[in-house]
């Protein structure tokens, strides 16, 4: 029968197919084909052949037809048959699909549909035919029969697609589902259906099938809703990661949940790929996807800006066009992701209302930790991330050239932690990927290199931290480092420190490094540049600090943060101890010829030698030597001759150019330490063994002695440095005066340490230490006088003390608190000197000034953070017990004395260090306190422990309390400012310490509350620094704005009002606010609070805004979000409303022009604008939910009552009181020129004042503006509240502009009847200037 079939197509016309296939039984035409094709023999021919024989035109031909399609369609999906058998018979149903007439077609989509939807099908093969069959029915011009009544075939197509994505997917077929639909022509709306379909189903597919499936949606979505694609892949991989994280891979989770993290890391990365890979080909999807995240910025981030997106934005960098852009997007994603922690940290307001999220910054780190699952696309952008956040946000140069190194661990600004973000990112990514390890210690050395002149201490610090991570993997790079030497003698030297610092622990794994950085150091030491020798020493200073000859002591110092691996590597190194012997006396020599050089250079060995020897006490002999035979240069070695010392010899003399030599003071004070440390260290272990020829040190001893006892007897003559000697800075006599003046007082010092270091307490040498000092006092005082009469640059300059921070420290505990009974009498030497006393606290104050400015202290130990902290806690102490138990008033009663008292100065420091100690030493906040408490010293360490930070805190906190308490409770004429104003610095600085949930906390606001409102002085500063210090706490506590209303009626009642008739009761909530200070003190600081409130007011409503603008964007918009009771919205009403009576008192007060006015003006233009911003939230909320809550209304009603009325006359009275101001002016200055330059003047400062009046005007009309919008479309009248506004229309009056030109021209003529005129054109002239000042708006 087939052959016959086939031998009847083969004819030129088809009739008499048609005719023997009318014969046949349709069921005996199926069975036929479905041998044929099982057997694999030619079943497409007989398909052919059948289709011939099947015309559509008849009625009977195309039912036959259909029946062969449908019978095809189930041969193919049963998976019987070959498959090349298949394809043909496919490709023929392919080609056939668009002869069907419409009502089958429909029939035949219905049948898939359905076989779909029941989940029958066996493989999925026919579901290539599915797209072909719809477009085939979309192109059908003819209504067809659905339901009831007729559509047409697209209209049928589009009810098709509805129904099968309102269906149940079988999860084997989606991916072929999804794809099929590429092939189908889809409108938007259809496509949305699908993607919708696709991402619910993401939840049920096994992981390993979501890339295919990505990138088929992705394919899709080149047909349109490119944005639900991307929301709904990122916010998919979003809440898989969140699941993932919380690992609790029980019942309530998905079952895919329990994959291993390196799985979903692996598909995630390749879903990434497929994304940006679509994005190449696709722009209009790159711009979706940053426009998307851009939207999430605006309102709450957390739910668009995840691990998942963000690895994806870093590998979307790698396309040229979307690059900058990416990085722009999240540069400012991570610094506004900053300032709202900071925002939100500031303010217990806030605190309430915003939920904690989530930061970007963990989320970046969180890229960084799983980009180790070969996520090579992500680690390109991580680097390039990193670099631009430190180059963007690192330390910026400040005017002076200086940069402030604050310790990392507490930078407090945005900028500062998106920069620490950077160099985490870098480190991270460094420590994971070892194929860009190269290039990051490529890219950090160059900025190293080539920024030599902005600050560059962030790099270092991560160049420090990436070599001690893995020292011995560097080697490898070794070549760049060496690269990098060759550049040190033209770097600046803060920067050659840091690099060399940074590089050292290769240094000590890699011989070829070290030879090559001695070479550069070699050559730099004969380079003409000052700034490369001095590269030089410290170079060579650093080497020998960290090789360690054999048989050296261990210091507790000399342990470098290195790994064991290192170490290892160092014992079996050729180069072992014996070797550094050479290699260390090698360099000796090179910096014994450093000793001819500059002052600066010598300056920087005499700093440096103390802490070689101490880390390398086998050069002792070496340096000790040196050092004495540097001293004998300058030595008189006759015991007779005064003065000891040659100071000629220290003086350089060229032409008329005079500097310093010798720092000799600093060649004593190198000396004192290394003997003394010398002594105590290592002399104790030499005794069992013969006395070796070391006699250096009894020498030096020697020599020491006796320039004390010379000293103590020479006068100021013998160094030609009495009174009447020149000390101006213009000659060259008086030049050189004041370096030897400078150098006798260091050396003075140097001798004061180190006759009090052997003392051991004996009376003798406490009473050449008073002495010394007095020789010191006396210079000090004969420069301190020339230098006030000359009143030169000198005066500025103070010299910076040489004695060391331990000595101070020990120094301030035997004068202050040795009790010791022993002790008595020698101390009694010093007590007795009120003078010396100051200057030991001064020394003190000096120090911490220097730790504030510089991060370190001069002298030795000065660059080691933990010793610094240590000698930080035992002066603190001293202070502190000075103070508290010699309070002020006592002291100043019983002597009057020039200068500040002892016990000032001690409380100054108090304040200095609280501060110091905050900067730089945060984390050890708990150890400080503890140290300063004296009563259980040796008490019961394990509870001591215990003991909180708050506790700790409040402890010191009462103790100033009890002072300021006392200081108040002084008479008005004994009270002392100065005091109190640092009384109150210190506490602000200690609250800063409170948990502000404490009870602590809240029993320090409402002391300072009591202080501020029963206490009345007129010391500017003070008040303002307690009226802070209240705002500060009450933030913290709760929004201001009631303790804002209360100040701002506080001060209008003590200014009046602006309307001179009016009586303004006075009411009286803080007595701070008084005549004196209600302007302009308290009034620019209460208007500077209400200016951040209105920020976070302004923060929030923009918030809001992104929230709603998010909900519209997302159809299913839930309208209890937009309930008119939302909480934040409320308060957002009910801070304004409380701002709206502060300006509203405000507004009314006479305050003097000036600073007050212009702030005033201004934050009443800011307070309109976020009102607008308010109304401009409810237009948005007013389309979804229809209405504005009642008490919006009130705060409208509020608004036009009590507030603009006001302003406008507040802005005539600002007017008024200008225009009196200039014709004040004008009537002073008689001359012509005079007078007509001092109206010009006048004229430049009255515009530059009300420059802000025209911006407020326009905030106003842009308020009601909005206002008549908002009216319109919740129906409800807000403008009934609203008087109507100053009429503005500046029409030229020409009557008047006549009468002030005929004025002005008689004035011209006839200067001397001005004033007889004053009376006439007082009136045109104030209307003039208002004109002028209109038509600057």
């Amino acid at each position: 029968m087939d052959q016959k079939i086939l031998s009847l197509a083969a004819e030129k016309t088809a009739d008499k197919l048609q005719e023997f296939l009318q014969i046949l039984k349709e069921d005996d035409l199926t069975k036929l084909l479905q041998n044929q094709a099982v057997k694999g023999k030619a079943a497409g021919a007989l398909l052919r052949a059948i289709f011939k024989g099947s015309p559509c035109s008849e009625e009977a031909g195309a039912l036959r037809r259909r029946k062969i399609y449908s019978c095809c369609i189930q041969l193919v999906e049963s998976g019987d048959l070959q498959k090349e058998v298949a394809s043909e018979i496919t490709g023929l149903l392919m080609l056939e699909a668009h002869h069907f007439p419409g009502p089958l077609l429909f029939e035949l989509a219905n049948e898939f549909v359905g076989a779909i939807n029941e989940g029958s099908l066996v493989n999925g093969k026919s579901l290539e035919l599915l797209p072909i069959i719809f477009t085939a029915l979309a192109s059908k011009k003819e209504n067809l029969a659905y339901g009831k009544g007729e559509v047409s075939g697209e209209e049928c197509k589009k009810q098709l697609i509805n129904t099968l994505c309102s269906g149940r997917w079988d999860q084997q077929y989606v991916i072929q589902l999804t794809s099929m639909f590429k092939d189908v022509p889809l409108t938007a709306e259809e496509v949305e259906f699908v993607v919708k379909k696709v991402l619910k189903v993401f939840f049920k597919m096994n992981l390993q099938e979501l890339p295919p499936l990505v990138y088929q949606l992705l394919v899709l979505s080149s047909k349109g809703s490119r944005k639900s694609v991307l929301e709904g892949i990122i916010a998919f991989f979003n809440e898989l990661d969140k699941q993932h994280s919380e690992e609790q891979s029980g019942d309530e989770l998905l079952d895919h949940v329990t994959v291993s993290s390196d799985e979903l890391r692996h598909v995630e990365g390749t879903i990434i790929l497929h994304i940006v890979f679509a994005i190449k080909l696709d722009c209009e999807l790159g711009r979706e996807l940053l426009k998307y995240l851009k939207a999430g910025q605006q309102g709450d981030s957390s739910s668009n800006i995840c691990p998942f997106s963000i690895a994806l934005l870093l590998s979307v960098t790698r396309i040229q066009r979307f690059e900058e852009q990416v990085f722009d997007l999240l540069k400012t994603s991570i610094v506004k992701s900053f300032k709202d922690l900071q925002l939100l940290q500031s303010s217990k307001f806030l605190q309430n209302l915003v939920p904690h999220k989530s930061y970007i910054s963990a989320m970046i780190l969180e890229v960084v930790k799983n980009s180790v699952h070969s996520w090579d696309h992500v680690t390109q952008g991580l680097v390039e991330l990193g670099f631009i956040l430190m180059d963007s946000y690192g330390p910026k140069k400040i005017l002076d050239g200086n940069t402030i190194e604050t310790n990392s661990c507490l930078s407090r600004m945005p900028s500062q932690q998106a920069c620490k973000l950077g160099a985490d990112v870098l480190l991270e990514t460094f420590k994971i990927h070892e194929m860009i390890r190269q290039e990051i210690l490529e890219q950090v050395l160059n900025r190293v290199v080539t920024r030599a002149s902005s600050p560059i201490s962030h790099f270092l610090d991560l160049l420090s931290n990436i070599i001690t991570y893995a020292p011995l993997v560097l080697q490898s790079c070794s070549s760049k480092v060496t690269e990098t030497f060759d550049y040190l003698s033209f770097l600046p030297l803060q920067t050659v420190q840091g690099l060399l610092k940074a590089v050292q622990p290769l240094l000590k794994v890699s011989m070829s490094m070290r030879d090559s950085l001695i070479l550069v150091l070699r050559k730099a030491m004969f380079s003409s540049q000052l700034d490369a020798r001095k590269s030089a020493v410290s170079g060579f200073l650093l080497l020998l600090k960290n090789f360690k000859v054999l048989g050296s002591l261990s210091s507790s110092q000399c342990s470098q943060s290195i790994g064991v691996s290192q170490v290892h590597v160092d014992v079996h190194s050729r180069y072992n101890s014996v070797a550094n012997e050479t290699f260390c006396l090698e360099i000796m020599d090179s910096l014994r010829r450093c000793l001819g050089q500059q002052a600066d250079v010598r300056l920087m060995l005499y700093e440096g030698f103390y802490d070689v020897l101490r880390r390398n006490s086998q050069l002792a002999n070496s340096i000790m030597q040196t050092l004495l035979s540097q001293l004998k240069q300058f030595y008189e070695p006759k015991p007779d001759l005064l003065p000891p010392l040659k100071l000629e010899a220290c003086v350089l003399t060229q032409g008329d150019q005079i500097s310093l030599q010798e720092p000799l003071d600093y060649l004593l004070c190198c000396i004192q330490h290394c003997l003394t440390w010398y002594k105590s260290r290592v002399i104790p272990l030499q005794q069992g063994e013969e006395e070796e020829e070391e006699t250096f040190y009894e020498d030096l001893d020697d020599m020491l002695e006796s320039i004390t006892n010379r000293m103590i007897k020479s006068e100021l003559e013998d160094f030609e440095l009495d009174k009447s000697a020149d000390f101006s800075q213009s000659t060259g006599i008086g030049i050189k005066n004041n370096i030897c003046a400078f150098l006798v007082m260091g050396v003075c010092e140097v001798l004061i340490e180190y006759n009090f270091s052997i003392s051991n307490f004996s009376k003798n040498k406490f009473e050449e230490v008073l002495s010394l000092f007095m020789c010191y006092k006396k210079l000090s005082d004969i420069l301190n006088e020339k230098a006030g009469k000359g009143k030169t640059k000198m005066t500025s300059k103070t010299h910076d003390s040489i004695l060391s921070m331990k000595f101070v420290s020990d120094l301030l505990t035997a004068l202050f608190r040795d009790s010791t009974q022993s002790h008595e009498e020698s101390l009694s030497v010093l007590r007795s000197s009120n003078e010396f006393m100051r200057y030991a606290v001064n020394v003190a104050l000096q120090k911490v000034q220097q730790l504030k400015e510089m991060g370190h202290v001069s002298g030795p130990d000065g660059q080691n953070p933990d010793k610094i902290f240590q000698n930080l806690c035992d002066i603190t102490r001293v202070l502190l017990w000075r103070y508290t138990s010699i309070p002020t008033s006592v002291e100043e009663s019983g002597k009057k004395e020039k200068g500040k008292s002892i016990s000032l100065l001690c409380l100054e420091g108090l304040q200095k260090i609280f501060s110091a100690v905050q900067q730089f030493y945060q984390p050890k906040i708990q150890q400080f306190l503890r140290a300063l408490d004296v009563t259980d010293k040796e008490g019961e360490e394990g509870e001591d422990a215990e003991v909180g930070v708050t506790q700790r805190a409040a402890f010191q906190i009462r103790q100033f309390q009890r002072s300021l308490l006392n200081l108040l409770s002084s008479q008005e004429e004994d009270f002392n400012s100065k005091e109190a104003f640092l009384l109150v610095t210190v506490l602000t600085s200690l609250s800063k310490l409170l948990e502000p949930s404490s009870p602590q906390f809240l029993q320090m606001l409402s002391w300072t509350s009591k202080i501020c409102k029963e206490n009345s002085r007129e010391d500017a500063s003070f008040c303002k620094s307690l009226m802070n210090l209240l705002f500060s706490l009450h933030v913290l506590y709760k929004s201001p704005v009631t303790l804002l209303r209360d100040v701002s009626q506080d001060i209008h009642g003590h200014l009046g009002d602006i309307d001179q008739d009016v009586e303004v009761e006075k009411t009286n909530h803080f007595a701070m606010v008084n005549l004196r200070t209600a302007a302009p003190t308290i009034c620019l600081l209460v208007l500077s609070q209400a200016e951040k409130v209105l920020e976070e007011v302004d923060w929030l409503i923009t918030k809001l805004k992104g929230q709603v603008s998010l909900e519209t964007l997302s159809e299913d918009a839930s309208s209890q979000a937009t309930a008119p009771n939302h909480p934040a919205e409320k308060a957002i009403i009910m801070q304004l409303g409380t701002l709206l009576t502060f300006f509203h008192e405000l507004v009314q007060t006479a305050l003097p022009s000036g600073s007050c006015v212009d702030n005033l003006l201004k934050d009443l233009c800011k307070m309109y604008t976020i009102l607008t911003a308010l109304v401009r939230y409810y237009l948005q909320v007013c389309r979804s939910s229809g209405g504005i809550p009642k008490n919006m209304e009130k705060l409208v009603k509020l608004s036009g009552s009590h507030l603009t009325p006001l302003c406008y006359s507040f802005i005539s009275y600002v007017q008024n009181k200008k225009s009196k101001s200039l014709k004040y002016t004008g009537e002073k200055k008689k001359e012509k020129t005079a007078a007509a330059a001092a109206t010009a003047t006048a004229m430049a400062r009255v515009l530059r004042e009300t420059k802000p009046i025209p911006n407020l005007i326009f905030a106003i009309e842009q308020y009601e503006k909005f206002l008549i919008h908002l009216s319109k479309r919740s129906k409800v009248n807000l403008m009934q509240h609203m008087k109507l506004s100053t009429s503005r229309d500046f029409k030229i009056k020409g009557n008047i502009l006549d009468m002030v030109l005929r004025d002005d021209g008689e004035d011209e003529n006839e200067e001397g009847t001005a004033s007889e005129h004053g009376g006439q054109n007082k009136e045109p002239a104030k209307k003039k200037r208002k004109k002028e000042m209109k038509c600057l708006s």
